[in-house]
């Protein structure tokens, strides 16, 4: 059975992964109508993955005797003044999770329920692998700086970078 306390707070957890899914999904979207496909396929990728994450959290606490709640959900920004923007975006708001991720944790601690603690292992290095790749695609835009034929390489190869991913999370 899962501590008051904790059934809150992981059902807070489940709304900041389904806001997260439609942050990157308006993304994409932007991304799309920019013409940038590749960006715009690895942002619904990012979408889809936050969805899985969200579930996840939604099964476990039901599992445990809790009920998953599934709140409305604040509107997630749909423009952008540049695609650098909106990966520091990106990377921003992976460093929010992250830091929401490790109050769960602690709640855990204090509550000691080890079983949850060990459950939320997996997203404490999910974090670690979000943050890293996050903060990699941003030092790449920095390095491309205002050069266009930089830009449309970068958006082929972070599509190679989706394909990758996918591949290494869903393998068949």
């Amino acid at each position: 059975m899962l501590a008051k306390n904790i059934e809150s707070a992981l059902n807070k957890q489940i709304r900041i992964e389904a806001e997260s899914s439609q942050t990157y999904l308006s993304m994409a979207c932007w991304a799309e109508v920019q013409g940038l496909e590749g960006i715009a396929q690895f942002m619904y990728t990012q979408s889809d993955e936050e969805r899985a994450h969200m579930l996840k959290l939604v099964k476990y606490v039901n599992e445990r005797g809790g009920h998953a709640q599934v709140t409305d959900l604040k509107a997630p920004k749909t423009t952008y003044s540049t695609f650098k923007e909106m990966f520091e975006e990106l990377y921003n708001h992976e460093l929010f999770v992250s830091k929401s991720i490790n109050e769960l944790v602690h709640i855990t601690f204090e509550e000691r329920d080890y079983a949850t603690h060990n459950f939320l292992q997996w997203y404490v290095s999910e974090q670690i692998e979000e943050e890293a790749t996050a903060k990699s695609i941003l030092d790449k835009i920095n390095l491309i700086g205002d050069d266009k034929g930089g830009l449309y390489l970068f958006d082929r190869d972070i599509q190679q970078l989706t394909v990758t991913s996918s591949i290494a999370i869903n393998p068949k």
